[in-house]
């Protein structure tokens, strides 16, 4: 049984938890089974934002990750606080752009990407999340590039289309990176 326990985290207005959606849509169109669980802050915007991400060909017993295999963090205070918790020869995603400090653990497999230098160079200063997210993609082969398409055209509401593009750009970026 192949199953990914996903958590992303990072702070309000990041993205994480369209990130997070545009995994468990990966997922479904994958014919997996799904869980998505946001976390965040009273403050919303600014404040903490977690969200745990579940793909798996099985059953989902409960929705919470507590020991991820695949930990993405974009912020320095969510390395901080969710290292510890990585499972051993998971991967720690870091956002090297905005955290200063290498993965402490020998135990897991860290990649570093600046994924908000990446947007920012592209144009697209508020998709860190999505140029993380491709990188993910193209590290772990969570889903196949064929499903980013057709994931992206359910997370992007119809009241907002003029962000697909951008956001298929980022995933790209993301997904090219070395």
């Amino acid at each position: 049984m192949a199953e990914s326990n996903i958590l992303l985290a990072g702070f309000g207005g990041q993205g994480i938890l369209f990130a997070g959606k545009f995994i468990v849509y990966t997922g479904l169109i994958a014919d997996k089974h799904v869980s998505w669980l946001p976390s965040y802050g009273p403050e919303m915007r600014g404040g903490t934002a977690n969200c745990s991400v579940i793909v798996s060909d099985a059953e989902i017993g409960s929705p919470i990750v507590t020991n991820p295999d695949i930990l993405i963090v974009m912020n320095r205070p969510s390395l901080d606080r969710y290292e510890k918790d990585c499972k051993s020869n998971g991967f720690a995603f870091v956002n090297s752009t905005l955290i200063d400090k290498k993965v402490e653990r020998r135990d897991v497999r860290p990649r570093y990407i600046p994924a908000t230098e990446l947007a920012d160079e592209h144009g697209i200063p508020k998709l860190a999340n999505m140029v993380m997210v491709g990188y993910v993609i193209k590290q772990t082969g969570i889903c196949t590039q064929k499903d980013i398409f057709a994931a992206m055209k359910k997370t992007v509401p119809e009241r907002k289309t003029e962000l697909f593009d951008g956001n298929m750009r980022a995933v790209q970026i993301g997904y090219s990176y070395e």
